[in-house]
């Protein structure tokens, strides 16, 4: 076990970091892995126990992160993405939430043996997916709109209602049983509930006005939000237990639909401290369990519970309440086989556990291994499934990875159609009607407005594309849309064209501070590109062979050829040729390259090829 609180803490960060890595590197679930890693780390090598070690301060710490985690995930709630999926996303959290608790209720009774009582209780928090699980998933699946849309609104809606829930039941419970219950307690319950709404709603209202008018300077604006979030979820929470999580998603909400213009650098703040906070509280979570809990989750009573609700439950509330919603079969399918916990369901069952406990109610001392096993089932049965399920049901957008080209021009509309030719997902955007006419002409998927505009997240799905180009004749327009979109695709993902150096947009000297990657070499600009397709050259897309080889390739291009990227034979992943970084195409990868209009290129490998068959 570790003495030092310093040293824990470090671990904890470093373990949950780890885990994120690795799930990134090996294409894993991170929520499986931070699980495992917890675990190994807790109770079965003994190396950390934060609930123990951290004493009082474990408890703020877990709930602050969760409204936290909530609250970012709300700020994704824009009424607009609703449009279209509001009619099954309603019915999923009223009608849908209240079957899920009722019938979950009936199998933790009937089947895990536990009294009404605590089946009610916890049945209630089983009611959320939650987003610190279903975001990560969604990443990582690459689901069509519809269903993505779905199951995000559903586990970030859900959520607070699950804990409002358990704490309603458990009320009622009390009440119902109870000697020292009132009326009186269940009405302020209710009060607090609605009080919680509008105190978030206030603050959202509060922190988007002062960013409206300028009373908050830039370098503020992400602490301000930070600091409210964690005063909204104190001062609901202080009011009636469980409430702040209600107030955080009113307040995040609120934001998101004021069309606050700094609303995406916010965003992808929240998304970064979010990502931090998941980490370590996942670790910090299964780390504290003991091995009496482990053992028990493999008890046949919790083993049939989980089974009956991953395969009968869960796929029987979704059929049921989107009845006549205009959702496919394979969408049902879907949205009712994916319904992961998380870190909502862990931290309010751990307190309900000790809650119930201190009331003498009967199996109040499974409810954390019941809630594990759920959770740890859930989590890998559909991190693990989602991405195939997809598939099969033809509701994935996997294919070769896409680009997305800012700017209609020659050179962007040629080298989209070469694209297409390899089945590769393009879309060309222009606020240009005019500009877009040669797109429009040449049958590419385009769409016809500002990219920098908030609306495009809603009017442009970005699942298809893994690589942005930012290509227009303006250098300084180039940079910002190259900076904008490096949180959303990845710097190594985001490229642009070199800046021009007589284009008089005076930016060389920042030219290495600019978000993107540069493309080709630094001496070869929108004007000599554009000027080069005028003349007519053309794309060649050349695949190598044992027989022609990169080597090869690269003693019989002509000087004036400009390499523009490799499409590698077993991925289809694209590497685009650029100054920092080092390409080594191998058998199989194709090229494709800006060549001039000669048939000489041709000549040469069919020379090539013939010379060394003989």
């Amino acid at each position: 076990m570790i003495d030092s609180f310093l040293v824990e803490f470090m671990i904890i960060g470093l373990f949950g970091i780890g885990s994120q890595w690795i799930a990134w590197r090996y294409r894993l679930p991170a929520i499986v892995v931070m699980s495992i890693v917890g675990l190994l780390s807790g109770p079965i090598l003994g190396l950390i126990n934060p609930e123990q070690d951290f004493g009082e301060l474990y408890r703020p710490f877990i709930s602050i992160a969760v409204a936290i985690i909530l609250f970012e995930g709300s700020l994704n709630l824009n009424v607009k993405e609703i449009k279209g999926i509001g009619k099954p996303v309603f019915r999923i959290v009223t009608w849908g939430a209240f079957l899920s608790w009722l019938l979950g209720s009936f199998a933790a009774h009937y089947v895990a043996n536990l009294s009404w009582a605590v089946s009610l209780v916890i049945s209630a928090i089983f009611i959320v997916t939650g987003p610190t699980v279903i975001l990560p998933l969604l990443r990582q699946s690459k689901l069509k709109p519809r269903p993505a849309k779905i199951l995000k609104w559903e586990g970030i809606i859900v959520d607070p209602f699950g804990a409002l829930l358990a704490v309603f039941a458990f009320e009622i419970i009390v009440f119902l049983t109870g000697e020292t219950s009132t009326i009186h307690s269940l009405l302020y319950f209710i009060f607090a509930s609605i009080v919680a709404v509008l105190l978030g709603w206030i603050f959202g209202k509060l922190i988007g006005f002062s960013f409206e008018v300028g009373r908050v300077p830039e370098y503020l604006k992400s602490s301000a939000v930070l600091i409210a979030v964690i005063a909204c979820f104190t001062i609901a929470d202080e009011i009636a237990h469980e409430t702040g999580l209600l107030a955080v998603t009113s307040m995040g909400m609120v934001l998101a639909n004021m069309g606050i213009g700094s609303i995406r650098q916010m965003r992808h703040f929240k998304e970064d401290i979010s990502i931090l906070l998941v980490s370590a509280i996942f670790i910090m979570l299964t780390a504290s369990l003991t091995k009496e809990t482990l053992m028990q989750v493999f008890s046949i009573e919790i083993i049939g519970y989980v089974l009956l609700m991953l395969f009968l439950v869960r796929p029987l509330v979704i059929f049921l309440s989107t009845i006549g919603t205009g959702l496919k079969i394979q969408e049902k399918i879907l949205i009712g086989w994916i319904a992961p916990r998380g870190i909502v369901a862990l931290t309010v069952a751990s307190y309900f556990a000790s809650v119930l406990a201190q009331n003498d109610y009967e199996g109040a001392e499974l409810v954390t291994s019941v809630t594990f096993a759920l959770v740890f089932f859930t989590v890998c049965a559909h991190g693990f499934s989602i991405g195939w399920l997809a598939k099969k049901l033809g509701l994935s957008s996997e294919g070769k990875p896409g680009v997305l080209i800012a700017g209609s021009n020659g050179f962007s509309v040629s080298l989209a159609k070469t694209l297409q030719q390899l089945d590769i997902p393009v879309l060309i955007t222009d606020a240009s009607w005019q500009r877009l006419y040669k797109v429009r002409q040449a049958g590419i998927p385009f769409h016809y407005g500002e990219i920098l505009s908030e609306q495009t997240e809603y009017s442009i799905d970005m699942t298809p594309y893994d690589y942005l180009i930012a290509a227009t004749e303006y250098d300084a327009y180039n940079a910002l849309v190259s900076s904008t979109f490096v949180p959303e695709f990845g710097r190594k993902d985001v490229y642009r064209l070199p800046i021009q150096r007589n284009s008089g947009d005076q930016l060389e000297d920042v030219d290495h501070t600019i978000g993107g990657r540069v493309l080709f070499s630094d001496d070869i600009g929108f004007d000599d590109l554009t000027r080069k397709i005028d003349l007519g050259y053309t794309f060649r897309k050349t695949t190598l062979t044992t027989k022609y080889t990169f080597d090869d390739f690269l003693a019989n291009c002509e000087p004036e050829t400009v390499r523009i990227l490799t499409m590698k034979a077993e991925t289809g992943a694209l590497k685009f040729f650029t100054d920092d970084a080092s390409i080594k195409p191998v058998n199989g990868d194709t090229i494709i390259s800006l060549t001039p209009p000669s048939k000489e290129f041709n000549k040469i490998k069919e020379r090539i090829i013939e010379q060394r068959e003989q």
